[in-house]
């Protein structure tokens, strides 16, 4: 057990350095949003348009996006680390006080740097996490902004463009 723990403390801590970018995963349960901070987010298609997220099984937000089918990812700018904060403990209202576009069947917050809305094409195993394959049906960017970054287990932020 204690060779098994350890392994998975090592390859963690190998794993946080990967810099990767902060999202937001937003869903709904019945009429009650539901969000989580994630860095697990990948772009995985151009035909058809799809991304993939991973949620930790054990999590609230895997059960509602799989009974709700539809999804937004969030990506967080540098300057909303307490976004990524806020969304990444367990606590009652999670949404109190952040502002959302509701038109899309899910909250997409407002204060993202880019989101994108998805139907779930396929929910797939993997490990301890279920990997959703979602089909973009919603898109928006804002020009000239720059991403929340997490690295070795903190957020940080990009240095200067060159």
């Amino acid at each position: 057990m204690t060779e098994t723990l350890d392994m998975t403390v090592d390859f963690r801590a190998t794993m946080s350095r990967l810099a990767t970018g902060v999202s937001v995963i937003t869903t709904c349960s019945g009429s009650t949003p539901i969000g989580m901070t994630a860095s697990a987010v990948s772009a995985l298609s151009l035909d058809p348009l799809q991304l993939l997220v991973c949620i930790g099984n054990h999590l609230y937000t895997r059960t509602a996006i799989a009974e709700h089918g539809r999804f937004a990812v969030n990506v967080l700018g540098e300057d909303s680390e307490h976004l990524a904060r806020n969304f990444a403990v367990s606590k009652a209202d999670k949404f109190a006080g952040v502002e959302t576009f509701d038109d899309h069947g899910v909250p997409v917050l407002k204060d993202a740097i880019a989101a994108v809305v998805c139907d779930v094409a396929e929910a797939l195993p993997g490990g301890d996490h279920t990997i959703f394959v979602g089909d973009a049906r919603q898109w928006a960017h804002k020009a000239n902004c720059r991403p929340l970054v997490h690295f070795a287990g903190g957020f940080g932020t990009l240095g200067a463009a060159h």
